[in-house]
C-alpha cells in the first residue's frame, strides 16, 4: 500500500515536471508528456491529471486520446469514464481552447470521443466542427488516416466524411508527396474507395502507375477491393496480373483464396495466374478448413478453370473430412464439379460417401439447395430414383412453379432437366414426374442471335434446299433448345421435317410417323461460353443437354464454334455440314 502511494506520488510530481516544460519549451513539452501517458498504466493516473494546473487545451487531448485507447486494452466501461467528473474537466478544458489542440492531436481526439461519447453531445460536435473547419489544413496523411476511420464506422453518410472525402479527390495529386504512396494507395483502395467513385477512378489510375512497386499482398487488397466494389477495371487487373507473375515468391493461403476469390467475383480471366493459383493451393488443401475449400473450389467452378490435380485434392479432402463437412459444404463441392463436368478418378468411392451423408438430409434443405443440389447428380449421372421422387414431387414443384421471381424461373428450368433425366436415363425410375402445364415453363432467353447461330442457319438451309427440311430453334419438352432439326429418310435424303409427329416439341405440329427407317439428326452449336476455360470440353450443363438430346432419338451433329468459324467462305461452311452429317449417319449404320 504504502509502496504503490509513494508511486502515486512519484507519478504526480513527474506530471507537474513534464507539465511545467510544456509551458517553457514548445517542443519537449508535448514529448515529455507523451512519455509520460504512455507510462501511465490505468485510467486513475490519466484522471489525476485534470487537477493539474496549467494543463491545455492540446495537452488534455492527448489525456483524451490516451484514455480512449486504455480503455479499449482494459475493455473498461465507457459510461464509467464519462460520470467522472476529472474526465468532464479534461473535456472542459479541451473544448474552452479547442482552436489551440494541434491538428494531429484534433484528428486522434476526434477519433478517440467516437468511442467514448454519443455523437450528439456537445463536445463532440465541437470537434466535429473544429475539424470541418481545419480541413484545407489537414495534412494528406491526416485527412487519409480520418477518412480510413470514418469510413469503417457504421454510419457512413455523415457530413464529416463526405466533406473529408471532398478533399481527397481534389487533392489526390498529394499522392506523390506523401512517405509511402504505396501504402496509402492500397488503404484508399481498400478502405475509402467504395464511398466515392470519383476518388476510386483516381486511385486505380495511380495504382497503375504504381502496379509494379505492389507486394503480393498489396495486389490481395486491391484485387479484393475492386471485387467487392465490383469495378472490372481491366487495364489495372491485367497489370497486377503480370505482376503477380513476375513475383516469384511463394504465397500464402489466404492470399491464394482472396485472389482465387477476387478473379472468380469479377470474371476477369486471366489463364496463366489460375494455373499458378491453382499449383500453388494444391499442397495446402490437405490443411484448409472446409470454408476455405468451398471458397476456392466455387470461385475455380465460376472462372470455369479445372485444374485436374487440384480437383482430385478437393474431392479426396472430402473423403477424408466427410465427418467435418456441413451439408451445405458438401453441395457446394457437388455443384463445382458439376459445373465444370468433373468426375473424380475415385469416382464411386466419392459419390457412395455422398449418398451416405445425404441420406438422410434432402427433407431438410431449402427449395432452391435441393434442386441445384439434384440438378448437379443428374450432371454428374449419378441421380439415384430417391433424389428424382424428391424434386419432382408435386406440391414441391407447386411452389416453385407459384414462385415468380427470376430466381424461380431458372429453378423451373432445371426442374425440366431433372424431368428429362428421369424420362430418359433412369429407366429404373416410376415416378413422379412434372405436369404437363410444367413442360413449357422453360421460356426463352431473349438473347439475340449469335454470329454461330446465324451462319448455321443459313449454311445448313443452304445444304438442305429448303428451309421446310429443317425446324430451328425447337424448344422441347425437355428444357433445352435444338438449334436445328432435320429428318432424313432411309436413303439419307431430307424430309419436310414439320410433317412428321414430334413428341420433344412442347406443340405438336405433324401428324404423320416417321417413315421406316427414317432418322431425326439434331444439329447443336457450342458458343465458346459452353466450353471450360483454355479447354474443347464442354461444361456439364450442355454435356448433359447433348446427352438428353441423344437420349431422345436423335443422332447428334456437333458444331463448335472454333471449327465452324474459322470457315470464312459459304462453300466452305456447306461442306462442313455435308461431311459432318454424312459422318452421323454412318456412324449410326455402323453400329
Amino acid at each position: 500500500m504504502a509502496a504503490r502511494l509513494v508511486g502515486r506520488c512519484c507519478w504526480r510530481h513527474l506530471a507537474a515536471i513534464s507539465l511545467g516544460k510544456a509551458e517553457e519549451n514548445r517542443g519537449a513539452g508535448p514529448r515529455a508528456l507523451r512519455e509520460l501517458l504512455e507510462a501511465a498504466e490505468g485510467p486513475r493516473e490519466l484522471l489525476e491529471l485534470s487537477e493539474e494546473p496549467g494543463l491545455s487545451s492540446n495537452q488534455a487531448s492527448l489525456v483524451i486520446s490516451r484514455l480512449s485507447r486504455l480503455a479499449a486494452q482494459q475493455q473498461l466501461e465507457a459510461q464509467g469514464l464519462l460520470q467522472d467528473p476529472r474526465f468532464r474537466q479534461l473535456l472542459g478544458v479541451m473544448d474552452s481552447q479547442i482552436s489551440q489542440v494541434w491538428n494531429n492531436s484534433l484528428v486522434n481526439v476526434l477519433k478517440s470521443l467516437y468511442s467514448l461519447v454519443q455523437s450528439s453531445s456537445r463536445e463532440m460536435q465541437s470537434v466535429e466542427h473544429e475539424v470541418l473547419w481545419r480541413l484545407r489544413r489537414l495534412t494528406f496523411r491526416q485527412l487519409t488516416s480520418l477518412a480510413e476511420f470514418l469510413a469503417a464506422r457504421p454510419q457512413k453518410d455523415s457530413k464529416l466524411l463526405a466533406e473529408v472525402v471532398r478533399k481527397l479527390e481534389l487533392r489526390w495529386t498529394e499522392l506523390e508527396g506523401t512517405r509511402n504512396v504505396t501504402r496509402n494507395v492500397v488503404t484508399l483502395m481498400a478502405k475509402v474507395g467504395h464511398v466515392s467513385p470519383a476518388l476510386m477512378d483516381r486511385l486505380e489510375d495511380k495504382a497503375l502507375e504504381l502496379a509494379e512497386q505492389f507486394s503480393p499482398e498489396d495486389i490481395r487488397r486491391i484485387t479484393l477491393a475492386l471485387a467487392y466494389q465490383n469495378r472490372r477495371c481491366v487495364p489495372l487487373l491485367r497489370a497486377l496480373s503480370y505482376h503477380l507473375l513476375q513475383k516469384h515468391t511463394e504465397l500464402g493461403l489466404a492470399t491464394l483464396t482472396d485472389l482465387v476469390f477476387a478473379y472468380g467475383k469479377l470474371n476477369f480471366h486471366q489463364p496463366q495466374v489460375f494455373q499458378k493459383l491453382a499449383t500453388d493451393l494444391q499442397p495446402h488443401v490437405a490443411t484448409m478448413t472446409p470454408v476455405e475449400v468451398t471458397r476456392c473450389i466455387r470461385s475455380f467452378a465460376l472462372l470455369k478453370w479445372l485444374s485436374l490435380p487440384l480437383f482430385e485434392a478437393i474431392a479426396q479432402y472430402a473423403l477424408d473430412n466427410a465427418k467435418q463437412l456441413s451439408v451445405a459444404h458438401l453441395c457446394s463441392i457437388i455443384l463445382s464439379f458439376a459445373r465444370l463436368n468433373f468426375q473424380p478418378s475415385g469416382s464411386e468411392d466419392f459419390f457412395n460417401m455422398v449418398h451416405e451423408e445425404l441420406r438422410d438430409q434432402l427433407d431438410g434443405l431449402e427449395a432452391q439447395l435441393l434442386t441445384d443440389l439434384v440438378w448437379s447428380l443428374c450432371v454428374l449421372q449419378q441421380a439415384k430414383p430417391h433424389y428424382l421422387q424428391r424434386a419432382l414431387v408435386p406440391d414441391f414443384c407447386a411452389r416453385i412453379q407459384a414462385d415468380p421471381s427470376p430466381k424461380a424461373q431458372n429453378l423451373r428450368v432445371k426442374l425440366l432437366h431433372i424431368n428429362a433425366t428421369a424420362r430418359l436415363e433412369n429407366p429404373e425410375y416410376r415416378g413422379p414426374f412434372l405436369a404437363p402445364n410444367m413442360l413449357g415453363t422453360a421460356g426463352s432467353t431473349g438473347e439475340g442471335a449469335s454470329q454461330l447461330q446465324g451462319s448455321l442457319r443459313e449454311a445448313l438451309t443452304g445444304v438442305l434446299g429448303s428451309q421446310d427440311r429443317a425446324r430451328f430453334d425447337a424448344p422441347t419438352i425437355y428444357g433445352w433448345q435444338i438449334d436445328a432439326e432435320v429428318v432424313v429418310n432411309a436413303e439419307n435424303k431430307p424430309l419436310p421435317v414439320k410433317d412428321f409427329v414430334a413428341p420433344h416439341l412442347l406443340h405438336a405440329e405433324g401428324t404423320k410417323p416417321l417413315p421406316p427407317g427414317a432418322r431425326r439428326v439434331a444439329f447443336l452449336r457450342w458458343e465458346f461460353p459452353n466450353f471450360s476455360n483454355r479447354s474443347k470440353e464442354l461444361l456439364g450443363r450442355y454435356a448433359m443437354a447433348r446427352r438428353h438430346v441423344q437420349a431422345a432419338g436423335f443422332l447428334v451433329v456437333d458444331v463448335p464454334h472454333y471449327e465452324f468459324l474459322e470457315l470464312k467462305l459459304e462453300r466452305q461452311r456447306a461442306a462442313y455440314l455435308r461431311d459432318k452429317l454424312n459422318k452421323a449417319l454412318a456412324k449410326d449404320l455402323a453400329s
